[in-house]
């Protein structure tokens, strides 16, 4: 690899060894975001009724409940990658840096199992008021 070199020590990705992952990650996220996002906005424009009824009916299907279960699970993992560099890049003392990436962590796990229990909730009430 020519760690002797210096193009082989920028190869090495910093001193975690992780920094590209990190990068895929929030663009595949994004991604997800996107589409799962369309297809959430499509969905929505092509309904005809939006009352209570209606959206959980339509959330109790199969495919609605899956791409919005993803869209929630995609939209916090990319949340909290963003908000991860934001800390990295802000806090400087490893004590604070440790319990500001803990409570990140907590918290975009809480939302997400939040939404999730929401969705299940909805879908598996098979679409009753």
């Amino acid at each position: 690899m020519g760690n002797g070199t210096s193009i082989g020590r920028v190869r090495g990705l910093g001193a975690a060894h992780e920094g590209a992952h990190h990068w895929l990650m929030q663009r595949f996220t994004a991604v997800g975001n996107l589409v799962t996002m369309l297809f959430l906005g499509i969905s929505l424009a092509l309904m005809d009724d939006y009352s209570y009824a209606s959206i959980s009916g339509w959330l109790s299907s199969p495919l609605p409940a899956f791409m919005v279960a993803l869209l929630v699970i995609s939209t916090f993992w990319h949340a909290r990658l963003g908000l991860q560099v934001v800390v990295e890049d802000y806090m400087h003392e490893p004590g604070t840096k440790f319990a500001a990436i803990l409570l990140l962590n907590f918290a975009s796990f809480a939302g997400a199992a939040f939404g999730l229990f929401c969705i299940a909730s909805l879908a598996f009430s098979g679409g009753a008021a």
